[in-house]
């Protein structure tokens, strides 16, 4: 069953994962809306569903691993992976440089589906996108949850999301709900410097 953006949108609403205020975004960028995909995977019915429709796009394109950026890319890469009865990796930080650790690797030529659950700036997957060049693996894909620039950012390779909108967001040092003194609030896993 392929989900519009409707549907999605109806999922996040009832999960209360979409979010409406003044928030810092991981790329730095303030935005009002602010998707948290963690409360809408909570829910494996919901996970199943909207990854379902990643893997369908994805299918047919003999993957043999997926790997995700720690946090916000672990459940979904790791339904895709489950879905597609493939291998599942991921990246985390540290020091503040994206890497593989804990023993992950890939091999050369090795088929590759990068994974997370929302793009801004697609910072994170560009990252992943460097490590998995540096291993000589191949890059089958990006697959995402939300596309918050509603296909603006352009990773080079096929990519697919479930929802697509343009989603507001603004520099920190240009943000007119700074303006307006709303308060700011950084409701994602990540830590990032504020404004």
């Amino acid at each position: 069953m392929t989900l519009t953006n409707e549907e999605v949108l109806k999922i996040f609403s009832e999960t209360e994962a979409l979010l409406n205020g003044h928030f810092l975004l991981t790329s730095g960028r303030h935005s009002n809306v602010y998707f948290q995909c963690a409360k809408v995977l909570q829910h494996p019915k919901y996970t199943k569903l909207i990854c379902s429709n990643l893997v369908e796009h994805f299918k047919d394109m003999s993957i043999e691993t997926v790997i995700a950026p720690a946090m916000g890319g672990l459940i979904v890469g790791y339904e895709i992976a489950r879905q597609l009865n493939a291998r599942f990796i991921f990246t985390e930080r540290e020091d503040k440089i994206m890497q593989l650790r804990r023993g992950f690797s890939l091999q050369k030529n090795e088929r590759v589906l990068i994974c997370e659950d929302v793009v801004t700036t697609g910072g994170s997957v560009f990252e992943v996108i460097d490590i998995v060049k540096k291993f000589e693996a191949e890059i089958v894909g990006v697959a995402y949850i939300v596309d918050r620039s509603n296909g603006k950012v352009n990773f080079g390779y096929e990519q697919k999301s479930v929802l697509a909108l343009d989603a507001v967001s603004f520099p920190a040092d240009d943000c007119k709900l700074c303006n307006e003194a709303i308060p700011l609030v950084k409701p994602g896993s990540r830590k990032v410097l504020s404004a």
